[in-house]
């Protein structure tokens, strides 16, 4: 039988404790799973100087070796994220040294991928240059701004773009993991160890499902709030900026500068993005032909959402479809 595959997880001071315990605990319940059938993972924790990462929570994760003292070809190669919370905003963690050994350390990686606000990591390091990618919900504007050749997609619980993985907030870490697992061993596999972890083999739904009611305050008179529910719902619908205005009672140009401060976005860019979230659903969950999905979704033809895929997802329909 073939030798496990080589995982190593790079952590660094300030990381979250499950960006790094919740994909390692996948890849050791999924060893464990498969017995001697088929191989398993070996985890490695590198930090920078091979001493112990003290994470957000206080609690210190030992190090099985230096960044420097990792040789050899790696199979899967993560990197953990950390924010600093500061006068009620939140700010990526970038450590240089990390980002340093990224630039020559990746290329020998068959997969790389990270977990939460570890996408800005490998983003200073170059690793996701025209590629879509997402990470937590709450730093996503950031890595837009900060990366402007990376296609940032705030909403996915994670994505893959060829052997690159970006993945959402913490807990997301270990469903990315999963399909890893799914990927490398089957989805029998990844199965079974979501069953002994209690956890759901493919998660619904997107991060949207937790960014709506969290990311702005909320107010009984929130129209943006509202609305932005309301247009989940009817897609098919004329989601016109003259139409959204006048659903919210104000004028064009007063419902655009509204919007825009309370999403960041610009209406249209908002409207297309659910429409995308909700054709990608439907090639991932349905067999319906690409003209069923694009006029479920919304996008109306499939012109426009081969055009749309294009633009924030950097494929096609059919691809995306096969790939999911």
């Amino acid at each position: 039988m073939p030798p496990p595959h080589r995982v190593v997880i790079v952590a660094f001071p300030g990381i979250e404790l499950l960006d790094v315990t919740g994909p390692a605990e996948v890849f050791s319940v999924a060893t464990r799973v498969a017995g001697t059938d088929r191989p398993g993972y070996h985890v490695q924790i590198a930090t920078a100087d091979g001493g112990p990462a003290v994470t957000s929570s206080g609690v210190r994760l030992m190090a099985d070796l230096a960044l420097d003292e990792v040789s050899g070809p790696i199979d899967t190669l993560l990197v953990s994220g950390a924010v600093e919370i500061a006068d009620g905003g939140v700010e990526p963690v970038i450590d240089r040294e990390v980002t340093d050994w990224l630039r020559h350390g990746a290329s020998r990686a068959r997969r790389v991928g990270s977990v939460c606000a570890g996408a800005h990591v490998l983003a200073a390091a170059g690793l996701l240059d025209g590629r879509p990618a997402t990470t937590h919900w709450l730093t996503a504007a950031r890595l837009a701004a900060d990366h402007p050749r990376v296609r940032v997609d705030p909403d996915p619980i994670f994505i893959r773009d060829g052997q690159v993985w970006t993945c959402a907030g913490v807990t997301s870490g270990m469903d990315m993991t999963l399909a890893m697992v799914a990927e490398d061993h089957g989805q029998d596999l990844a199965l079974a160890t979501a069953r002994m972890m209690v956890m759901y083999v493919k998660r619904a739904g997107g991060q949207s499902q937790f960014s709506v009611p969290l990311s702005v305050r909320s107010c009984e008179d929130d129209r943006i709030d509202e609305l932005r529910m309301w247009i989940a719902e009817h897609l098919v619908e004329d989601l016109s900026l003259e139409a959204l205005a006048a659903r919210t009672h104000l004028s064009v140009r007063h419902f655009t500068r509204l919007f825009h401060q309370r999403t960041s976005t610009t209406p249209a860019a908002y409207v297309e993005a659910a429409r995308l979230e909700a054709a990608r659903r439907l090639l991932e969950d349905s067999h319906r032909s690409l003209p069923e999905v694009a006029a479920a979704s919304g996008l109306g033809s499939v012109e426009t959402l081969h055009r749309v895929f294009r633009r924030r997802l950097g494929t096609t329909p059919a691809e995306y479809r096969r790939r999911f």
